[in-house]
């Protein structure tokens, strides 16, 4: 597995409220995390680096991962927990109240990648079928697209953009959404938060991560671009990629 992790604050914000990266179990596997934190200021930085320092601990001591049935009982026991403390933390400090931070996180192994997802930070994917969105943004202008109310068009501008309906740490319970997939040679995965999505299109995307470029350059490209089209918000991602010659990480 190769895997690239990059986070940039853009052009606006005083601070970079996004947190993420990748780390590797007793058994080699990958998880891989992208965390965009709201709520305050300097609080949303505090609920995304809780989340992600507790998985990455968790996740280094973890082993005995086969099946896509272990990585989706690990994620959602895990993430509850974090749930927990953000939600705890949050109403014990005042200057916390109300924080809470997306989550994106994805577990690959050499036959599978289980995705884990809260908020509206997401995951796509480039195989030989294409490319295509693996989550659904968990916002109020995405359930009026599914709903029929508005269109697609009208959501790009929608004045609520930005409202989330789920997010971790903001209330003691949380509903997560799981999915396996088969995670085949060549087959690319992309975790990003909305600094990224709402910037840089997915025709822009597939072009990007579909060039001959290394990992590292194809990152920074997208930031650069994410960038050059406001950089309005902190811009966070990760790209994975499966080799069949790594077996390891």
């Amino acid at each position: 597995m190769k895997a690239v992790y990059k986070t940039d604050q853009g052009r606006v914000r005083q601070n970079n409220e996004d947190c993420g990266g990748t780390f590797v179990n007793r058994d080699g596997h990958r998880l891989a995390i992208v965390a965009d934190g709201m709520g305050g200021h300097k609080a949303g930085d505090v609920a995304s680096k809780m989340t992600v320092s507790h998985l990455q601990e968790m996740w280094e001591q973890s082993e005995g991962i086969q099946t896509a049935d272990d990585a989706e009982k690990w994620l959602n026991t895990h993430i509850i927990q974090v749930n927990t403390l953000v939600f705890e933390h949050a109403n014990s400090n005042q200057e916390c109240d109300g924080m809470g931070t997306t989550i994106e996180a994805v577990i690959t192994t050499n036959h599978f990648a289980t995705i884990a997802h809260v908020g509206d930070s997401r995951c796509y994917i480039l195989n030989d079928i294409g490319f295509q969105q693996l989550t659904e943004d968990h916002t109020l202008v995405n359930e009026l697209v599914r709903t029929g109310q508005i269109t697609r068009e009208d959501a790009e501008h929608h004045p609520r953009k930005n409202v989330i309906l789920r997010a971790l740490g903001t209330e003691p319970d949380v509903r997560i959404d799981t999915k396996t997939i088969m995670f085949e040679d060549g087959d690319i995965l992309l975790l990003c938060s909305d600094g990224l999505s709402n910037k840089v299109n997915e025709e822009q995307m597939h072009t990007i991560l579909h060039s001959e470029d290394s990992l590292e350059q194809k990152a920074t490209t997208l930031i650069n671009l994410a960038n050059e089209n406001g950089g309005e918000d902190n811009i966070t991602l990760i790209i994975l990629e499966f080799d069949e010659n790594i077996e390891r990480g």
